[in-house]
């Protein structure tokens, strides 16, 4: 990326390993005369400070750095909200499919993303509004999956589901996850979903230990409006969005997931593959 003269620095909270390599790292950038916008978690590893909300970290930068696991990255992406910043993800956390570059690939490959010679992978975002009534309250973006789970204990809900207005099936079973294909290595494959390469244009709808065992997960295209009803009781349902974001539910809410307009551009080195990451993160057979 050549013309990078400023990155934003987005770190995982109490993170120790992200306290070690905050300072080297601005020292490295500063050699290369590279100025960077830092968040509230990097400015306190790097003793500069009180930070920038993440939300404004982005703001004039032409790349933004993640220190941390997944879940770090799923926060930086909801706050470049759209913006086309190449994001360059540096494993700081545990299993990691997102921000696959280690450690000690941190220097070099940052080297190659700043010469522009790491390619750049698009990821799509899923748009989930919450209707009450005739009135939308709410609206997010999200780049892994929106889930509805129970918020009692041992009771399942009752979720009607409709794609593209045509009615699916009442869902019994302790919750609902629509994942994104970036999604698809997250809850909604700890809850039996499929397994979906970021290039397919598609959305994965994973029932969560369902009451009929017949019910399976079902791939719809991503053009799709999945429509999902309430059916329980007020406050029997909980809505989240990656895991980050959510609130209760009342009887009769409407949860509609479409494309977002908004996509991410996660910086890879040319040579990593999405099934080479499969293979180390979920220790597959090798050759």
């Amino acid at each position: 990326m050549p013309g990078v003269n400023t990155v934003a620095i987005v770190s995982k909270p109490r993170g120790p390993q992200a306290a070690q390599v905050v300072p080297d790292l601005l020292a490295w950038l500063e050699q290369r005369g590279v100025r960077a916008r830092l968040d509230e978690e990097t400015a306190e590893y790097a003793g500069r400070g009180v930070g920038l909300p993440r939300e404004q970290v982005p703001d004039g930068t032409q790349m933004v750095i993640v220190l941390g696991g997944d879940g770090t990255l799923l926060s930086a992406a909801r706050a470049i909200a759209g913006r086309e910043i190449p994001i360059f993800a540096v494993n700081l956390g545990g299993l990691g499919f997102l921000t696959a570059i280690k450690t000690g690939e941190l220097y070099p490959q940052l080297e190659r993303a700043l010469c522009g010679h790491l390619e750049i992978e698009r990821r799509r975002m899923l748009r989930t509004e919450l209707w009450r009534g005739e009135k939308k309250i709410g609206s997010y973006d999200g780049l892994n999956d929106m889930v509805l789970a129970k918020a009692e204990i041992a009771r399942m809900i009752d979720l009607e589901v409709y794609v593209d207005d045509h009615f699916v099936c009442v869902y019994k079973a302790d919750g609902l996850i629509v994942s994104t294909p970036t999604g698809s290595t997250a809850y909604s494959l700890s809850a039996g979903g499929p397994i979906v390469l970021p290039s397919v244009e598609a959305w994965a709808i994973t029932p969560i230990c369902p009451h009929t065992l017949s019910l399976r997960p079902v791939i719809v295209p991503d053009g799709s409006v999945i429509r999902v009803e309430v059916l329980g009781l007020d406050h029997a349902t909980y809505l989240t969005l990656d895991g980050q974001v959510g609130e209760l539910l009342s009887q009769g809410d409407r949860v509609v997931c479409r494309s977002s307009e908004c996509c991410i551009h996660l910086l890879r080195p040319p040579n990593m593959l999405f099934f080479d990451v499969l293979r180390e993160k979920l220790k597959w057979g090798g050759r």
